[in-house]
């Protein structure tokens, strides 16, 4: 089987690179999309989720958040905020995380509603993906 050569970039630069990739499936704004080697080229934005990872001998997830990705016949880059492996997400640390954003969406006080959503949406993607492993 041929495969794709996958590049995961945040702003701090590649924190993901695999040559011997066989399908990769993300989720898009528009729904879940799979690519394997040949895919038309497409560019599509993606939403907070994971980025599953299919090798001959296994799969990997990686939780991300926000950004696109962009596909050529023999190559994926996903170029996104963030991004960890599954192995990689403290989740102590995500908890925490989770437990703030719930805490300032109760603040009544709290200006920045859509800033505390999207951060609960992160903390749960990374706790979801973090029991993928």
């Amino acid at each position: 089987m041929s495969t794709v050569n996958l590049d995961i970039v945040t702003p701090n630069g590649s924190v993901y690179e695999k040559d011997d990739v066989e399908l990769v499936v993300f989720q898009t704004t528009a729904g879940e999309m799979g690519v394997m080697s040949g895919h038309i080229p497409t560019v599509a934005a993606l939403k907070t989720g994971h980025v599953k990872v299919n090798f001959r001998n296994g799969t990997e997830y990686i939780a991300v958040s926000g950004g696109f990705v962009e596909i050529r016949q023999h190559k994926v880059s996903v170029i996104v905020q963030t991004a960890e492996t599954a192995s990689e997400i403290d989740v102590e640390r995500a908890k925490l995380a989770r437990q703030r954003a719930q805490s300032h969406l109760e603040d009544q006080d709290n200006s920045d509603i859509n800033r505390a959503k999207r951060a609960l949406a992160r903390a749960e993607n990374r706790l979801r993906v973090a029991e993928l492993k």
